[in-house]
C-alpha cells in the first residue's frame, strides 16, 4: 500500500491518484492480484515416525532425492514449487501464468509424482485443490500464495489414502472426462463446517495431446465463407500440384477446430483419395519441440501407441520403402525419421545447425513423397504452442516444396503472429490466414437455441447473454452448461426463458480467459484490469485516472490491445473529447476486473468517479452505466 501524501489514506499499489480526495500519489507496481489456481499437497505417509531418532544426514539422504523428483515433475507439467516442509511439498499451478488446463496438469502431475516415489521406494499421499486465491507480486516469502483453497489442499492431503490422490469438487469438475475418479464419501476436515466431497483419481483416459473426435452438438453457423476459402485452397493445391499454407487464427473457442472438423468432411466427401495426417503442438512437456511432426509420421506409418522399439522401426523402413522409390535414398530418410518417432534422441538438440538443415530436407523430401502418391493434407493444430524450431520447418516446407498436392492447415491463436509478425505472409501465393471473428448476434441466437434445444425468450436476459458470449462459440457452449446446471431456465410454452444471465463464470471460462490475459505484459494485463474497473466502454481520460499512465503510451497500448483483440475502439464517442473503447467480449472484462483485490477495485471506482465528477463539470456528458457493480 502506499500513503496519499495529502490525506493519508492508503492507495494500493499500481494508482497514482488517491481514491478519496483524487491527489497525485507515486505509482508503483500492483502488489496483489486475485487468481484461479490449483494447488498440490504432497508428503511421505509415516515419515515422522521413520524420522525418530534417525540421524539427520540420513533424514537429509531420504529427502534430498525425493524433494528432486517432486520439484522435476512440478516444473515439467508448468506449475511452481511454493514451499518444502520436511517431507511436505506444496506445488501451484496458476502462478505467475495461468494455463486453461491447470486442473488437467495437477492431476497428471499427481498421479506421475505417484510413480516416482514409487521408484524411491517411498510411501506418498497427495491431495488436489482448485480455487481463488490472493498472490503477492513480491513471492520471496511463504505466505505469497493465499486462499482457503491452500488450506483445504493440505486437508485432503492429510485424508489422502497412502498411495493415493485425491481432488475436491472444483478439480474433479474441471477435469472430469479427462480422468477415471472413484468418488468417495464426504470427508471432515478441520475448519470445515460440512463434510468436503472428495474423489481419488485412477488413471487418465488418455495420453497428453490425444483427444477424443466428438461428434459436434451444434449446427454449424456462421463460417460459410471461411468454409469456402479453405475449400478453394485444396482444390488449388489439387489443381496446380502445388503446396497451399493455410493459416486458421482466432481467440480460444471462436471456432478454429469446428471449421477443419467441416473442412474434413468435405474432403470425405469428395471421390478423389486423399491422405489426411493430423499432429497437435503441445503446451508443454519434454522432447516436444516436433511433436506435432512425429504424430504426422506415426499414423502414415501405423504406428502405434505402445510398440515397442523394433516394431517401430519395421513399420518405419517398411513405410519409407513403399513411398520412395530409389533404394540409396532410402536409409537417408529412415535415419533422419526415426527421432521424429522418439528412436534415436530428440532433433530439437540441433536446431540451428547444418544438421538440422538436412533433417528437414529429409522431412519435407518425405511428405513429398507421399504428397506425390496420393493428395496429402497436414493440419498442425494450435501452432501458437509451438517452438520456433518447428514453424521454421513448416516455412521451410512451403517455401521449398513443389510439384505435389499439398495442403499445410494450422490452427492459430493471435499470439503467435506476436511471435512471428510475418507468419502466413510468406512465400506469396502459397500462404494464406484467414481470421475467424466473433459470431454475429443472430448466429449466437440460434447456437443457443441448438444448445439448450429450444428456443429462448428475446428479453432482457437474454440480451445479457448476447453481451456475455460476444459471439465466441465455446463462450455461449460453457455458459449454457452452467444456466442449465444450475437451473436458471424455466419453460414458457415452446420456449425457453433465462431466470438470471449475470451469473458466476463457469470455471473452464474463467481459466481460458485468464491464460489468455497472462499472454500480456504486466503493464498491458494491469490497463486492461483498469479499463475492467470503469466498464465494458471506457476512455483513456479515466485511465489515466486510475493508473497515473503517460498519455501517448496509454494510446499506444490501447492500440496493442486492439490489435491482439481484447478490445476495439469505437466510431464515436459519449464523452466530448475522449475516445472511446470498449472490451471485446464482456467476459474477458469480467475476469480481468475479478482479478483485482477489493481494496484495488474500490480505489480504482473513487479514481474514476473523481474523473468524472472533473468532466462533469465542465459540461461533457457521460455514461456510467455499464460499470461493475461488485466490489
Amino acid at each position: 500500500m502506499l500513503s496519499c501524501p495529502s490525506c493519508g489514506a492508503e492507495v494500493p499499489g499500481g494508482f497514482a491518484f488517491c481514491g478519496r480526495c483524487g491527489a497525485p500519489v507515486a505509482a508503483g507496481p500492483r502488489a496483489e492480484e486475485r487468481r484461479v489456481v490449483t494447488v498440490l499437497f504432497c508428503d511421505l505417509a509415516g515419515f515422522t515416525a521413520r524420522s525418530d531418532r534417525a540421524d539427520p544426514e540420513d533424514v537429509r539422504a531420504i529427502l534430498r532425492p525425493y524433494h528432486a523428483r517432486l520439484r522435476h515433475e512440478i516444473e515439467r507439467f508448468g506449475g511452481m514449487v511454493d514451499k518444502f516442509i520436511g517431507d511436505g511439498v506444496m506445488g501451484v499451478f496458476g502462478v505467475p501464468s495461468a494455463h486453461e488446463d491447470d486442473p488437467e496438469r495437477v492431476v497428471r502431475c499427481a498421479l506421475a509424482v505417484l510413480e516416482a516415489v514409487e521408484e524411491l521406494q517411498l510411501p506418498a499421499r497427495i491431495g488436489v485443490n482448485t480455487g481463488e486465491v490472493v498472490v503477492a507480486a513480491d513471492r520471496h516469502y511463504t505466505e505469497g500464495v493465499v486462499g482457503d483453497v491452500v488450506n483445504t489442499a493440505a486437508r485432503l492431503e492429510g485424508v489422502a489414502p497412502v498411495g493415493g490422490v485425491l481432488v475436491g469438487e472444483a478439480t474433479w469438475r474441471a477435469t472430469r472426462a479427462l480422468f477415471e475418479y472413484e468418488p468417495l464419501i464426504p470427508v471432515v476436515v478441520k475448519g470445515k463446517a460440512d463434510p468436503v466431497p472428495v474423489w481419488r483419481a485412477a488413471s487418465a483416459r488418455g495420453r497428453l495431446g490425444v483427444t477424443v473426435d466428438r461428434a459436434p452438438a451444434t449446427p454449424f453457423l456462421g463460417r460459410d465463407g471461411e468454409l469456402r476459402r479453405l475449400q478453394e485452397h485444396y482444390q488449388r493445391a489439387l489443381a496446380e500440384r502445388s503446396v497451399q499454407l493455410v493459416t486458421v487464427s482466432g481467440e480460444p473457442g471462436v471456432g478454429k477446430s469446428r471449421l477443419v472438423r467441416e473442412f474434413r468432411a468435405f474432403v470425405d466427401a469428395r471421390p478423389e483419395l486423399v491422405n489426411w495426417r493430423q499432429g497437435h503442438c503441445l503446451p508443454y512437456g519434454e522432447g516436444i519441440s516436433f511433436w506435432a511432426l512425429g504424430e504426422v509420421l506415426k499414423a502414415q506409418a501405423g504406428v502405434l501407441e505402445f510398440d515397442d522399439p523394433a516394431s517401430v522401426a519395421a513399420k518405419l523402413a517398411d513405410t519409407v520403402a513403399g513411398t520412395v522409390e530409389a533404394p540409396a535414398e532410402r536409409q537417408w530418410l529412415e535415419t533422419r525419421l526415426a527421432p521424429l518417432l522418439g528412436l534415436a534422441g530428440d532433433p530439437q538438440a540441433r536446431t540451428g545447425t547444418p544438421e538440422q538443415a538436412e533433417s528437414f530436407t529429409a522431412w519435407r523430401r518425405f511428405l513429398e513423397a507421399v504428397a506425390a502418391r496420393r493428395s496429402l493434407v497436414v493440419v498442425v493444430e494450435d501452432l501458437h504452442w509451438a517452438d520456433d524450431a518447428l514453424l521454421s520447418f513448416l516455412r521451410h516446407l512451403a517455401e521449398e516444396a513443389a510439384g505435389v498436392p499439398l495442403l499445410v492447415v494450422a490452427t492459430a491463436r493471435p499470439e503467435l503472429f506476436d511471435r512471428d509478425p510475418g507468419w502466413g505472409r510468406r512465400p506469396a501465393g502459397r500462404s494464406v490466414t484467414i481470421a475467424l471473428e466473433p459470431l454475429s448476434d443472430a448466429d449466437t441466437a440460434g447456437l443457443i437455441a441448438a444448445l439448450l434445444g429450444r428456443a429462448v425468450a428475446r428479453d432482457q436476459a437474454h440480451a445479457t447473454l448476447l453481451g456475455r458470449i460476444g459471439g465466441n462459440p465455446l463462450y455461449a457452449e460453457q455458459v449454457c452448461r452452467m444456466l442449465d446446471d444450475r437451473g436458471l431456465l424455466e419453460g414458457d410454452g415452446g420456449t425457453l426463458r433465462l431466470v438470471a444471465a449475470d451469473t458466476v463464470l463457469p470455471d473452464s471460462l474463467q481459466a481460458l480467459i485468464a491464460a489468455r490475459l497472462d499472454t500480456l505484459a504486466p503493464e498491458l494485463r494491469a490497463l486492461l484490469q483498469d479499463a475492467a474497473v470503469v466498464g465494458t466502454v471506457f476512455w483513456p481520460g479515466a485511465l489515466l485516472a486510475v493508473g497515473g499512465r503517460d498519455p501517448e503510451r496509454t494510446r499506444a497500448d490501447l492500440d496493442e490491445l486492439a490489435q491482439r483483440a481484447f478490445i476495439r475502439a469505437a466510431r464515436g464517442s459519449s464523452v466530448a473529447g475522449e475516445a472511446e473503447y470498449a472490451f471485446w467480449h464482456n467476459l474477458t472484462r469480467e475476469v480481468a476486473y475479478g482479478q483485482l483485490p477489493r481494496a484495488a477495485r474500490i480505489a480504482g471506482h473513487r479514481a474514476v468517479a473523481a474523473w468524472i465528477e472533473r468532466v462533469a463539470g465542465t459540461g461533457s456528458p457521460t455514461t456510467a452505466s455499464c460499470w461493475p457493480t461488485t466490489i
